[in-house]
């Protein structure tokens, strides 16, 4: 059976943009016939104003060729502009299928997810206007020219056919000898930048404790092995560009020298010879400029390779029917999940139900689950087997721009934006005054703000570097309860609170189930439970206990029961 063919977004806008293509195609025609008007003023003056000695023929072809000169230049910048334009709109066509494809691919830990296709998109971008872009555009064109060659003398066509044969073997022989070399340098590129990326991050660990210069040894080897690579594909490059140079100056004069034969056999005319050595230089130009800009060429088509996939992996996806506002009812059905694209279960037949505006404490050990549980809960990741319904529609499915207005989500690993306390806690849509500062009132954050200088409007840095630890807690918990949202999901919440922190955090859980808020709680600090009615044990991905916090705290406080010895 054959295989569902999957529409290419890329693809689709690439084949919008052939009208374009035609018309630098038609531009290119009358620009490398304009290219030959240096020649044909050469030839001119030498056959007319040399013999005729007339100033004023002189004075014409002069202002001609000027002008045909400036014509040239306006037409070449025509042919980029069209080009450049041409770019844009593929950029406007994909972004934000490119944009959705990289979130959508860092969710779920697809290696080498980061800006790369960002770049991918600029590199596309910036090729059209290129000159071995346009180069490709001229290359047809230089079959017409050959033709030309023929009418004037067979021997000569063939002998410009040959040069073309021996540049083709050339520009086949770069692009095998320079492909492993530019895939694994732009393969080193990204893992050099990535682990760079990871520093930066870290830099607070590694100066504090003195790994910098280990840590520069190991990015080193990484920049070493990618300019290694670098350094081949470039000699190989430079070798095959001076070699296609070679042909074309070599080809000229050949021609020059095959068209004076001619010429003494009688079989060409005197001027003929020069318009055949100009014609055989031409015929080579466009696969010189090819052969030149190859680096570009297949850094362009790799860039296009991975978008591709991307997009082919990763569609932008379709708005289905609007679903009504949830109430809260959440249901876990058997589900067994693990991280993305990994095979190991982490989860294990996880089952249980929350009644809208209940409240659920899941506790357990390190590594028991509670993180991935927390994000299957709102529909990160997706599961292996089994489904998390919220009023009934299966959250990963749910469209997050509909439903996420609806759902408040603080991460164990806090993540900040840059921009304004307010923004950040608007979820960056237009602040609502009332809302941010009810947020805020909540998590006990409004003393903290009303001693800052800008208040709501403070900035707080890249990742709220600006912020301690607390503080950062509690802005990204104030965002998870922007609007009181219909369910919330919290990952140890009170990692980094203090007491008063704590009690905010309290009061602020009784207040969502007071407003029929359903709220679920990671935790391994039991004083939470105060403010919780059920609680879950999960221990290596399977529920141990569930109940009521009473119940469940009773049954674990219990000595367990010893097995009676047989009697004798």
């Amino acid at each position: 059976m054959k295989g569902v063919k999957v529409n290419s977004p890329l693809r689709e806008a690439l084949a919008s943009l052939f009208p374009s293509f035609w018309h630098v195609f038609y531009f290119s025609i009358v620009v490398n016939v304009l290219v030959l008007a240096p020649s044909a003023y050469m030839m001119e003056v030498y056959d007319r104003v040399v013999n005729s000695r007339s100033h004023m023929t002189l004075l014409m072809l002069t202002i001609l060729v000027t002008g045909l000169y400036l014509l040239l230049e306006a037409l070449e910048w025509v042919r980029r502009q069209v080009m450049h334009e041409a770019g844009m709109r593929l950029d406007n066509a994909v972004r934000e299928s490119v944009f959705n494809a990289v979130f959508s691919a860092r969710l779920l830990h697809v290696p080498s997810s980061g800006a790369q296709p960002l770049r991918d998109l600029k590199t596309m971008r910036e090729f059209f206007p290129s000159q071995p872009m346009l180069a490709l555009i001229d290359s047809p064109l230089a079959l017409l020219v050959l033709v030309l060659i023929f009418f004037m003398n067979p021997v000569l066509g063939w002998c410009a056919v040959a040069g073309a044969l021996v540049q083709f073997m050339i520009g086949a022989i770069n692009e095998r000898r320079i492909r492993e070399p530019l895939l694994a340098a732009s393969q080193s590129a990204q893992r050099a930048q990535g682990y760079a990326d990871g520093v930066i991050r870290n830099a607070q660990v590694i100066e504090s404790m003195g790994m910098l210069s280990h840590i520069e040894k190991r990015w080193m080897s990484r920049q070493e092995e990618f300019l290694l690579y670098q350094a081949a594909a470039s000699d190989h490059a430079g070798t095959n560009s001076a070699l296609s140079k070679l042909v074309q100056s070599l080809l000229s004069s050949l021609l020059l020298g095959l068209g004076c034969w001619l010429t003494l056999k009688g079989e060409l005319h005197g001027s003929g010879m020069i318009v055949a050595s100009i014609l055989g230089g031409r015929v080579l130009a466009p696969l010189v400029q090819i052969i030149g800009g190859w680096r570009q060429i297949e850094g362009a088509l790799e860039a296009f390779n991975r978008l591709e996939s991307l997009l082919v992996e990763f569609p932008l996806p379709r708005k289905g029917m609007a679903l009504p506002a949830p109430s809260g009812m959440l249901s876990v059905e058997a589900l067994t999940a693990g991280a993305p694209r990994s095979p190991v279960q982490i989860l294990k037949g996880v089952s249980f139900r929350v009644a809208p505006g209940g409240a659920l404490a899941v506790v357990g050990p390190s590594a028991s689950g509670k993180t991935t549980l927390a994000r299957l809960l709102v529909g990160i990741w997706p599961a292996m087997q089994g489904k998390v319904r919220l009023d009934g529609h299966d959250i990963y499915q749910w469209q997050k721009e509909e439903v996420g207005q609806y759902i408040g989500y603080l991460p164990q690993n806090v993540e900040l934006f840059e921009g304004s306390i307010a923004e950040n806690i608007a979820r960056f849509g237009e602040p609502d005054a009332d809302k941010v500062s009810e947020a805020c009132r909540l998590v006990g954050l409004e003393g903290f703000i009303a001693g800052l200088p800008e208040g709501y409007h403070t900035q707080i840095g890249d990742d709220g570097s600006f912020l301690s630890g607390g503080e950062r807690q509690r802005v990204a918990l104030a965002r998870a309860v922007y609007g009181l949202p219909k369910f919330v999901v919290l990952d140890e919440p009170n990692a980094s609170l203090d007491e008063a922190g704590d009690l905010a955090l309290l009061n602020a859980v009784r207040f969502l189930k007071a407003q029929g808020t359903t709220v679920i709680v990671m935790t391994h600090r039991l004083n939470i439970l105060g403010a919780m009615e059920h609680m879950l044990v999960l221990v290596d991905g399977q529920v141990q206990r569930f109940g009521t916090c009473k119940e469940v705290m009773e049954a674990l406080q219990s000595p367990p029961k010893q097995a009676s010895s047989p009697k004798p």
